[in-house]
């Protein structure tokens, strides 16, 4: 617990900004399920109002595995603060704006029956143009700056970083399919055809939370770095395996929960495989040691 709690004190500004509006997000998208289930709502289609709670919940855990991740970052404090701002601003105009649309009884994407509508969803798709380049600007500090001093921790970061790009970029895809595809007069299509991808921009979108917090777990540990090291390369490669094979059935239109057996026994083995290293890695810390006698951030000089 004490670890937990020197993450928020040893928090720079925009790192505490970050998370206490990753809380709020995140808070947003629980509130919007109690909404949700209360009034008895479909949980299905672009009108409902299941969009402000995944919106909700996955930006708000996003940010602040984000901002805690690249906290670990070699990277000079205006530029952090800069991208790190950015990214934050985005996540928030993003849940915002979905949130609205629902309450309204809007689509919130591909919608373009009015002005202020066109307005909303074009600002929807430059906000994910903000994440994208934010989170190119921390996976190019992360590859070329020190970064942590435990390599393990350090190639965590550097994989889910890279995994989250994945995960952006197939939101950019699903934008620019449905963008043309609603212009071009047929909007449901456009959320089916959108729709397809949604599977693999989920399952990416946290990869940044879990590597790195394996990681970061492992360091209780009393096992040696070389040790540490090849768990965190098995979690890797393990959610690089489920990655690809949603992937795979996210371009192909074939739904992850009936897809063809050898398929699902795939994805089925990463998830296993990267559960079990969580597993592991939990039942490795020791009794005797400490939280508190794991150096901040700022005592590792991040």
């Amino acid at each position: 617990m004490n670890a937990l709690t020197r993450i928020w004190h040893d928090g720079r500004r925009a790192e505490r900004v970050a998370y206490a509006v990753g809380a709020a997000l995140f808070l947003s998208g629980v509130v919007h399920a109690i909404v949700l289930i209360a009034t008895g709502g479909s949980w299905l289609g672009p009108l409902s109002m299941r969009k402000a709670v995944t919106f909700g919940l996955s930006f708000g855990l996003t940010l602040a595995s984000v901002a805690w991740a690249t906290s670990f970052l070699t990277v000079r404090p205006r530029l952090r603060t800069a991208l790190l701002g950015a990214f934050t601003i985005a996540s928030v105009a993003e849940v915002v704006l979905v949130s609205m649309q629902a309450w309204r009884g809007v689509p919130s994407h591909f919608d373009f029956e009015t002005p202020f509508d066109s307005a909303v969803s074009m600002t929807l798709a430059a906000g994910g143009g903000v994440l994208v380049l934010t989170v190119i600007g921390f996976t190019a500090a992360a590859l070329v700056e020190p970064g942590p001093d435990a390599p393990s921790l350090r190639l965590a970061i550097r994989a889910g970083l890279v995994v989250l790009l994945v995960a952006l970029a197939t939101g950019a895809v699903m934008i620019g399919r449905g963008v043309v595809t609603a212009r071009g007069g047929d909007p449901q299509l456009a959320y089916t055809t959108a729709g397809s991808l949604k599977p693999l921009h989920a399952v990416a979108m946290h990869a940044i939370l879990v590597l790195p917090a394996l990681a970061w777990i492992l360091r209780f540990t009393r096992w040696p770095e070389a040790h540490r090291m090849r768990v965190v390369i098995t979690a890797i490669v393990a959610d690089a395996l489920l990655t690809a094979v949603i992937g795979v059935e996210s371009f192909a239109g074939i739904d992850p929960l009936a897809a063809p057996l050898p398929l699902m026994g795939l994805s089925a083995l990463g998830l296993a495989a990267l559960a079990g290293t969580g597993v592991y890695a939990v039942t490795g810390v020791e009794p005797a040691v400490r939280f508190a006698r794991v150096p901040s951030g700022k005592a590792r000089g991040r």
